[in-house]
């Protein structure tokens, strides 16, 4: 958390324009027929954004991540713009599995987002004080819970695993284990009933940030900022984002 994010930023001039169409579609630029992704995201640019306008940039970051069409960026370039100061669009709060990295399906760049991961997504204080400064410090407008399919978070929960810290962690699981209606074989063989319950932990875990956090809680309901909750497929790669 350097001390710049708490400052106001400072414009920089050779940025190419984040924003165009809706007043958010990544700026690019044509490098030898090649498409050259900035990332390089001006608090002016993304200050002008509405939260509706950032979840639809990650719907499209998805679909370009889902048909291999992803852009190509110079992370290095991208890397050294964002040194002195970072404006991210959303903080995306997802499970510490491998295989699902939100830069990665949301086709983002360094510094387009605050990514926190937590087996499971199961959200705690120190996760919830995250949350704040990204929302109410740093001037994110997002807060995207992101839970996937296959979850082995929560088929250890399903099961009642118990090893060292993580049985603290999966009992903070249990109760979406516990309030998933599902008619049929309730065990982690049936990944049916696995990924029911880890779109239930997705709803349970966006109601905790709410009822827990007076500060999103309030930015929400001035329209300040948006909490949300999706589900990663890890065989097709789509987000699905819940309503």
């Amino acid at each position: 958390m350097e001390h710049s994010q708490l400052m106001e930023g400072r414009v920089r001039f050779d940025r190419r324009d984040f924003c165009k169409a809706v007043g958010v579609t990544t700026a690019v630029g044509v490098v030898g027929g090649s498409v050259l992704a900035h990332a390089d995201l001006t608090k002016e640019q993304r200050d002008r954004m509405t939260a509706d306008e950032i979840i639809q940039q990650m719907k499209a970051g998805n679909e370009r991540f889902r048909s291999g069409k992803t852009q190509h960026r110079d992370l290095m370039s991208e890397a050294k713009a964002t040194a002195k100061g970072q404006y991210p669009a959303a903080i995306v709060f997802g499970c510490v599995d491998s295989r699902a990295s939100a830069e990665l399906i949301f086709d983002f760049g360094i510094g387009d987002i605050f990514s926190g991961r937590v087996a499971g997504n199961v959200a705690d204080e120190d996760t919830l004080g995250s949350m704040e400064f990204a929302c109410k410090v740093a001037g994110s407008k997002v807060v995207l819970v992101m839970g996937h399919t296959g979850c082995g978070a929560i088929k250890g929960a399903i099961d009642g695993v118990q090893l060292g810290n993580l049985t603290a962690l999966l009992a903070k699981i249990r109760p979406a284990v516990e309030a998933t209606h599902y008619t049929g074989e309730r065990s982690a063989k049936n990944y049916e009933f696995v990924d029911a319950v880890a779109r239930k932990n997705v709803s349970l875990t966006v109601a905790n940030i709410r009822e827990k956090s007076p500060v999103l809680r309030d930015l929400e309901s001035s329209g300040s900022i948006k909490i949300a909750g999706s589900m990663y497929n890890l065989e097709t790669g789509t987000v699905d984002f819940l309503a």
